[in-house]
């Protein structure tokens, strides 16, 4: 199934739902800690119009935002944000992240992904592991609204505690092709879109949500750059906003 025609499915639910879902031996389950994200469901995206007539447009959450320029980077650091993925009944978030990409092709040793294959979104190739340091090579968690990217607008005001909530959002993370996420750095749609250009109106509205969930601006630039992609997909549905 391809990523244009899968559906985001972010709902929250129970800890306690998370341990069924992730496809893991058992014995390495232990306590959920207090900073852990509330759940990891499955990601699917879609360019449909959306069947619930209550989900929000990505245009029109994009329009809900502060349009202002970038504050100064001073300060910034990753440490702002958190110092190592937080653990979820024994395994990393980023381990949980790229199951939740490979989904039922996953081979699983432990916590950790030794083979399996998906469509990687940024480029919308298929990657293909068989151990798993293919993984580990290849592929990286980006943070679809870049921390740097996040600090310059808005987020250098808000409190540790809600920085770090973005920062392990499932809905910010992606499991996508390492060159891609260098490439990417710490740009913003008006600087770096994916060359998948079948992925970009389901990026786009993933950065939305984010800002709009964590209450950060975009640059007029990033507005317009945007609303530029949602032109062809004026039906694209939020994400959890």
């Amino acid at each position: 199934m391809t990523y244009r025609t899968r559906r985001i499915i972010f709902a929250l639910v129970p800890l306690a739902l998370l341990a069924t879902w992730l496809v893991i031996n058992p014995a390495n389950y232990e306590a959920v800690p207090a900073d852990a994200p509330e759940s990891v469901e499955p990601l699917g995206i879609t360019t449909e119009t959306p069947s619930d007539p209550n989900t929000k447009l990505a245009r029109d959450v994009l329009e809900t935002l502060e349009v202002k320029g970038r504050a100064p980077k001073t300060g910034y650091s990753r440490e702002e944000f958190y110092k190592t993925w937080p653990n979820v009944n024994g395994c990393s978030l980023r381990q949980i992240i790229i199951k939740r990409e490979v989904g039922d092709s996953a081979k699983m040793d432990g916590c950790d992904v030794i083979a399996g294959t998906f469509v990687e979104p940024y480029t919308g190739q298929t990657f293909t592991g068989a151990q798993k340091s293919d993984f580990s090579k290849h592929i990286q968690i980006d943070h679809v609204v870049a921390l740097s990217d996040a600090w310059q607008k808005g987020a250098q005001y808000k409190t540790k505690e809600e920085r770090y909530a973005m920062a392990t959002d499932p809905l910010n993370l992606l499991a996508v092709d390492s060159s891609a996420n260098q490439q990417k750095s710490d740009g913003d749609a008006a600087t770096w879109l994916p060359s998948n250009k079948a992925f970009r109106c389901q990026y786009v509205a993933r950065q939305i949500s984010v800002k709009s969930k964590y209450a950060l601006w975009v640059t007029q630039a990033e507005h317009d750059a945007i609303a530029g992609v949602l032109e062809n997909c004026p039906r694209e549905p939020a994400v959890g906003v």
